[in-house]
């Protein structure tokens, strides 16, 4: 089991001794499971969670959302339980999840909306998100596929859930159905958000070359139960480009992570 390091730094996110059992109990998917992410003030986070299917990468975005709770254990956000810790949690999943009945403006202003935010102001600051995230011009189309590519549909989630000032951005594999060029453009301007915005991002994916392009720290699970196993810090610049992508340090972490992966996979055979 993989023992994360307690800082002096504060602790945004952590999973205390979880147990997600199903069917009775008999075989929980996760088992005294826990978890830190500490917040760096001024920066933010890019995590990223690796695993197999079915090793509860997902579940555990869904407690941090407060969508789930586990059958045992604690998840605290600033040391908070999740319901009462009053921080903003962003979620963009690998479905497009846009009301096709409303344009992309009128879906990126809907958490302002929920918020009661006046509408000239939210129409404001919603075209100014949509203008960041590259959909200037689109703002009036409905947000429906083919209306819209996949990869503007997500576009339109990651500005819906970053116009409310989310700390924490969580993202289930949410370029995992695009096609390679829309998902390195997606890769690049998710990048840039991150940098502007600075919240903490816990990101999902089965795709080790973006996990090392775009995360501070990789961690990897294993299953039956899930349960984190190994731990990467990506040295890599703060601000990454094509440059860094193609460098020889780069490549050495994409197959350190492969490695690891594999050790995993082997981990479940036996």
């Amino acid at each position: 089991m993989l023992h994360i390091k307690d800082t002096d730094l504060p602790n945004i996110i952590e999973l205390k001794n979880i147990t997600q059992a199903y069917s009775g109990g008999d075989a929980p998917i996760l088992q005294d499971l826990n978890f830190l992410i500490e917040d760096k003030p001024g920066q933010g986070q890019f995590v990223i969670i690796l695993g197999a299917s079915g090793c509860g990468k997902s579940t555990l975005l869904r407690y941090i959302a407060g969508l789930q709770e586990p059958t045992s254990g604690q998840v605290l956000l600033r040391d908070k339980p999740v319901k009462q810790s009053g921080i903003r949690a962003g979620m963009v999943f690998q479905q497009y999840s846009s009301m096709p009945w409303l344009t992309v403006l009128e879906n990126v202003a809907l958490g302002l909306d929920f918020q009661g935010v006046e509408e000239k102001e939210r129409k404001r600051r919603a075209q100014e998100m949509i203008e960041l995230v590259g959909l200037a011009g689109h703002e009036n189309k409905y947000a429906v596929y083919p209306t819209l590519s996949g990869g503007q549909l997500q576009r339109v989630a990651i500005a819906r859930s970053l116009i409310a000032s989310p700390e924490i951005l969580l993202m289930d594999e949410p370029f995992g159905a695009l096609d390679i060029n829309t998902r390195l453009q997606m890769q690049d301007m998710l990048e840039d958000v991150w940098l502007k915005f600075q919240p903490t991002i816990v990101f999902v994916t089965h795709d080790i070359e973006e996990a090392v392009y775009l995360g501070d720290d990789i961690y990897i699970m294993a299953a039956n139960p899930g349960r984190f196993v190994h731990h990467v810090t990506v040295d890599l610049p703060f601000n990454r480009n094509l440059e860094v992508k193609h460098s020889a340090h780069f490549n050495e972490l994409v197959r350190e992570v492969e490695d690891k992966m594999i050790s995993v996979s082997e981990m479940s055979r036996k």
